[in-house]
C-alpha cells in the first residue's frame, strides 16, 4: 500500500513562491491587525479593565436579544473555541459583568446573560474602542476605500458563513 509523504518545503522556499505583492499584501495585514488590536486592548484595559477579547463578548451580548446569546452563538460570533469562551464567561462571571442563564425549553443549553453591570461596562468602553478605531484606522482611508476594503474582507470571510 503506497502511503502519501509530505514535501519538505524550506521557509526560503516557501516565501520565495509568493510574489512580492503577494508577501507585502499579507504581511501588511497581519502588521495592521497586530497593532491595532495591541492598541484597542491597551486602551480598553487602561480605561475600563476590559481587554479586547472580552469587550467583543460583551458587545456580542449588548446587541442580542434581550442581552442573552446561547453560549454556542457566542463562541461562533466572538471567533473563540468553546472552551476558550467557557473560560471567558467564567472571568466574566467572576467580575459581575455576565452571568450564565439556563435555558427555558432546553434544560442542556446555556446562556451568557449581560448584568446590568456588564451594559454600563461594555457602554462605556464603547466609546473608547470607537475612538481607538476612528483614530488608527478609520480616519487613514476615504468612504470609497473603506467601502472596497469591507467588499474585500467579504470575499475572503463573508458575514453568513462561520470561520
Amino acid at each position: 500500500m503506497a502511503t502519501a509523504t509530505a514535501v519538505k518545503i524550506s521557509p526560503s522556499e516557501q516565501e520565495a513562491a509568493l510574489s512580492l505583492g503577494e508577501l507585502r499584501a499579507w504581511r501588511g495585514l497581519l502588521r495592521a491587525h497586530a497593532c491595532l488590536a495591541k492598541r484597542l486592548d491597551a486602551e480598553l484595559e487602561r480605561a475600563h479593565r476590559v481587554p479586547m477579547t472580552s469587550y467583543e463578548v460583551l458587545h456580542h451580548l449588548q446587541e442580542a436579544s434581550g442581552g442573552r446569546m446561547r453560549m454556542c452563538d457566542l463562541a461562533e460570533q466572538a471567533q473563540l473555541s468553546r472552551s476558550g469562551l467557557t473560560r471567558m464567561v467564567d472571568r466574566l462571571e467572576r467580575e459581575g459583568l455576565l452571568e450564565r442563564c439556563s435555558c427555558d425549553h432546553d434544560a442542556r443549553g446555556s446562556y451568557a446573560c449581560l448584568t446590568d453591570v456588564g451594559r454600563e461596562r461594555v457602554e462605556e468602553a464603547h466609546v473608547t474602542h470607537l475612538a481607538v478605531v476612528r483614530e488608527h484606522f478609520f480616519s487613514r482611508f476615504s468612504e470609497t476605500e473603506l467601502s472596497v476594503l469591507a467588499d474585500m474582507w467579504e470575499r475572503i470571510a463573508p458575514c453568513s458563513s462561520g470561520c
